[in-house]
Formats: structure tokens, C-alpha cells, sequence
């Protein structure tokens, strides 16, 4: 039976078409602008020239997400150099209709590089609330810094969305980069908080259909906190498991049962629409190879590549089966991307090359603990009672992927690459070994930044004990047994705040008081910086 990935998370609990006739059109309605824009306005992936807006409209009571029901509707937007949306630079209408779930995107093109702009919709009679965003610098630009908030691991479930909260009141963010888990697929109570449910999941039972991803992301984009965060910047964003289901591979998943829940390929492809509509994503490749991997230029300074690592990777084995996880045949990218991503490191010409990198990199030892802590941490990875070297869902699982992935850096002479992660609810600050056997002697070829969850359980939380108390023990192992480890935080939730310049690259890590009270405080817990040229993580001082 292979390691499931929720199994890891539940234990480093301590080592770690309609007519014409049809269309309502903004004469034709009067409905209540909070009831026709309920779920907010969002931009993403941005251009030097260009931005995907988004937003859904609500034109009749009914038409509720994955309801199937509502007529067509004229949608008209349009983008300004000023909040009222006076000073307009672009403007078009679209319809939209139940096929799409009443989901509005737009590419607006012809922008200028490096410009804030606001943009808002109207519908129904009503306009929506006015968003704000920004394109990229042109690809010949010399930035001397960017700003991004980084998040991860958003369960419904398990809290509130404070983290958003406190990056949607920050004004020096350039974009979010959201490294997956944005929703989860869980039924009610699936993956509860250390309290139990804090909210309740939309619909109560585990989704499966097309319907029910809808209903699900509806959700989720009627949070305050999240809305505020999509209309004051623009978002780039990937996709891991739980958008689809839990540890996803390319032919399942981990909570995919096929005898009660139908074809995985029909399921994933419900997540995979659902997902396009409701996510303001611009899909790379071509109609007939639409895929989510992808690639965005920030002037000279920055190429930042977006993975997805679930679509194509082979299934997960147990961490043990030596040969099975260094078979070279196995695979977490997928030939392609892996074509695509060493291409692409080899050869930007950027001063940094960073990647939006789903789960971990970095290998990773599990330390001897306690017995009862062990336990705690076996049972979270998914792992034999005694404990074995590593963890299958991340890298650690596919290491002839990894080794090709470093060894194409090592041998090119790329420098200042630095893994963005997500995925493990818990914070990290890494140096990449060539060899981790033989560390620091054999040198670094990258460097990894792991950002914490925005309310999915950690150690603490599964454990159901106070912060930093068996989570300190754990930490301190990680670090003795892997010294290339510089820094982990096993318990705390919030969000990441990363700073590129050309000197240095910084992830502040923010952490929250309390993920259950939705008016919760945050603090800096820690900053770990990549000076330019090193390939080694060093403590920082937080960013000003």
C-alpha cells in the first residue's frame, strides 16, 4: 500500500448555450449588487501587457454554483487608470451562462508593463466591487525589487482565512502566489481543525461531480478575507492534491475510491473544470494541450515557473521500497514538464530563477524521537511504526527526477534557484544538497523556502497540544539529522512574504495568533535570506 500524503500531514505530528432571447442583460434585471457579485472580483498571472480578470455573477436567486440553472448574462467590464474607472484603457463585454457556471475570465491585453490598474464588472444592473492590479515589468526592465505574498493549504474547515486578511492589508505586495491546496474535497469533519470544525464544508459530503467542485469553490470565494486579497492584487497560482483529491497521481488518488466515486479520469476532469472557471489562471500550452505548468518574466530580475506535480507523476510507493523510489522510470513531473522546467532554468536569463514548487525538494531524514512522539510522527506520514528514511509523496519520492532536476543546474553552472513550496503545513528554510550524505563537504545547488498552511492541520493540531511544546522536540531532530535543514516551525499557521532583489532573495514567515478566531493578530516568526550567488539559506533580520 503506498504512503498517502494525508498520512504524512496527520504525523511530522513531529518528524516531518443559450439564444438571444434568453440573455438578461443589464436592462432586463434589478438585483442587489452584493447578491449579483457575491463571490467577489480576482486578477492573475500577469504580463508584461496583459492580466486575467475574473469574476461570477449571480443573475438570478437560483443560479447558485452547480446549480446548472440561470439564463445567460451580458456581462461588461472594463480596466482604468483610477479607482472610479474614469480614466478607461480597455473595456469589452462577455456572456457567460450555467455551461460556465456563471464564471466570468478575461486576457486583457494591450496594458502597459509595470502599471497598477483597477477594473470592475457590471451585470444585471449592478456594477461589482472595483479590484486593483498590476502588470509585470517589461522583460527588459531592471527591477531592484519585488514583493509577493506566498500561501498555502487553505482548508475551509480548519479555521479562518486571517492570513488573508493580513496580506489583503498590506500595500507592497506585487501578487500572491498561491502553491496549491486552495480548496479541500473533504466531507464535513474529513480533516477537521484541533478544535473540530471551525466552518462547515458546502456540500457536507466529500466532492466528486462537476456540481459539487463548483459548489465547493463558491465557497470558499464567499470568505471576506480571501475576496479582499483577490481585489487587491493580482494572483498566480498551481494546483496539488486536494483540488482534485487527496495524493492525486496521474491514473487516482489516495481518497479516490473507484467503486463508490466512479472513473478517477472523469472526477479529475471535474476538478480541472471547475478549477479553470473559478480561478483567475491562464492556461499555457494550446487547445489541444492545455496545461497549468507555466512560466512568468518579472523584467531582468525574475522567472518565476509554476509546476504542477500531480497531473503526472506516477503513484507514490512506501519510502522504504528503495529500488521503487530510485527507479528512474518513475516520475513527478511528467517527461515534458521536466523538459520544460531544466529548459528553462538552463537558459533564463533573469538574475533569479525561482519555482512554485508544489511539495518539498529538499530530502529529508525522519530523526529518532521518543517512543510516543514517533508514533505521533509516523502515524502523520503515513510511515511503518518504527520509522523509515523518507517520505514518498514530495521529491524524497522520485528521486531520479530530483537528481536530474539538480544534476541539470549543478552541470550547467545555474545559480540562484529557489524552490517555493507549499504542501507540508509548516515552515522551512533549506540548503539543497548535492549529496545529502555528505553536507556540507559536496556544496548546495539550490535553495528552498517552505511556507506554512493557511489553517490545514499541523503537528500541533494533530496532536491536539499547545504550540511549540512536542513540535520543539521534533524541530530540533530535523535539524540535527538533516544540518542542511537551517530552519523549521512544525506548528504555526499564516502565510509567507518573499522579497526579490537582485543582492538577495527573503521569506519572511508570518504566523498567526489563533487560525480559529477570524480577527486574529499576526507576527513575524523568522526571515531566512539567499544572498545572491551562495546557494545557502542564513537568518535575516524582517523585511522593512
Amino acid at each position: 500500500m503506498p504512503v498517502t500524503r494525508r498520512r504524512f500531514l496527520e504525523s511530522t505530528a513531529v518528524a516531518a448555450g443559450v439564444g438571444a432571447a434568453s440573455v438578461l442583460t443589464a436592462r432586463a434585471a434589478s438585483a442587489d449588487p452584493a447578491a449579483v457579485f457575491r463571490h467577489g472580483v480576482a486578477s492573475g498571472d500577469p504580463l508584461p501587457d496583459a492580466v486575467i480578470l475574473w469574476t461570477r455573477v449571480t443573475p438570478t436567486p437560483d443560479a447558485v454554483p452547480g446549480s446548472g440553472r440561470g439564463p445567460a448574462v451580458v456581462v461588461s467590464w472594463v480596466v482604468a487608470r483610477d479607482a472610479a474607472l474614469t480614466d478607461v484603457v480597455r473595456s469589452g463585454t462577455v456572456t457567460t451562462s450555467a455551461d460556465a457556471d456563471h464564471t466570468v475570465k478575461v486576457d486583457v491585453s494591450g496594458l502597459s508593463p509595470a502599471t497598477s490598474y483597477h477594473y470592475g464588472f457590471t451585470a444585471a444592473g449592478q456594477s461589482s466591487p472595483t479590484g486593483t492590479t498590476r502588470t509585470a515589468p517589461a522583460t527588459s526592465a531592471e527591477v531592484d525589487r519585488l514583493r509577493f505574498g506566498v500561501v498555502s493549504c487553505s482548508n475551509w474547515e480548519s479555521g479562518y482565512f486571517g492570513a488573508y486578511r493580513h496580506l489583503a492589508a498590506r500595500s507592497d505586495l506585487d501578487a500572491i502566489v498561491h502553491l496549491g491546496d486552495y480548496i479541500y474535497e473533504y466531507e464535513t469533519g474529513g480533516f477537521e481543525g484541533k478544535n473540530g470544525v471551525v466552518r462547515v464544508h458546502d456540500p457536507v459530503h466529500e466532492i466528486v461531480t462537476l456540481a459539487d467542485y463548483r459548489i465547493r469553490h463558491g465557497q470558499y470565494k464567499t470568505d471576506p478575507d480571501l475576496q479582499a486579497a483577490h481585489r487587491g492584487v493580482p494572483w498566480i497560482c498551481t494546483w496539488d492534491d486536494h483540488e482534485s483529491a487527496n495524493d492525486a497521481y496521474d491514473t487516482g488518488a489516495q481518497n479516490h475510491q473507484p467503486a463508490t466515486e466512479g472513473d478517477w479520469a472523469t472526477r479529475k476532469a471535474n476538478s480541472v473544470r471547475a478549477y479553470y472557471e473559478w480561478m483567475p489562471v491562464r492556461a499555457a500550452g494550446t487547445p489541444d494541450n492545455r496545461h497549468l505548468y507555466r512560466r512568468l518574466r518579472f523584467g531582468t530580475l525574475m522567472e518565476l515557473s509554476m509546476l504542477d506535480l500531480r497531473t503526472y507523476r506516477s503513484q507514490q510507493v512506501l519510502p522504504f521500497q528503495g529500488a521503487a523510489v530510485d527507479s528512474p522510470d518513475r516520475t513527478i513531473t511528467g517527461a515534458g514538464q521536466m523538459a520544460w522546467l531544466t529548459d528553462s532554468l538552463v537558459t533564463s536569463p533573469t538574475r533569479w530563477r525561482v519555482i512554485g514548487n508544489p511539495v518539498m525538494i529538499t530530502p529529508t531524514l525522519i530523526p529518532p524521537l521518543e517512543p510516543e512522539t514517533t508514533r505521533a510522527v509516523t502515524q502523520l506520514l503515513g510511515l511503518p511504526a518504527g520509522g523509515v528514511s523518507y517520505n514518498a509523496d514530495p521529491w524524497d519520492g522520485y528521486t531520479a527526477d530530483r537528481a536530474r532536476l539538480l544534476d541539470a543546474l549543478r552541470t550547467n553552472g545555474v545559480d540562484n534557484t529557489v524552490f517555493v513550496t507549499g504542501d507540508i503545513h509548516s515552515s522551512w528554510a533549506c540548503d539543497i544538497p548535492v549529496d545529502a550524505a555528505n553536507y556540507p563537504a559536496a556544496g548546495t545547488v539550490a535553495t528552498e523556502l517552505v511556507v506554512t498552511s493557511v489553517t490545514s492541520a499541523n503537528i500541533d493540531d494533530f496532536l491536539r497540544v499547545p504550540e511549540h511544546t512536542v513540535g520543539r522536540v521534533a524541530e530540533g531532530a530535523f535539524r540535527g539529522l538533516n544540518h542542511h535543514v537551517k530552519y523549521v516551525d512544525l506548528d504555526t499557521h499564516g502565510f509567507g512574504v518573499l522579497e526579490v532583489t537582485p543582492a538577495a532573495v527573503q521569506m519572511d514567515h508570518w504566523y498567526l495568533v489563533d487560525k480559529e478566531d477570524p480577527n486574529t493578530a499576526a507576527y513575524v516568526g523568522a526571515g531566512y535570506r539567499v544572498s545572491s550567488g551562495t546557494q545557502a539559506v542564513t537568518p535575516a533580520a524582517p523585511l522593512t
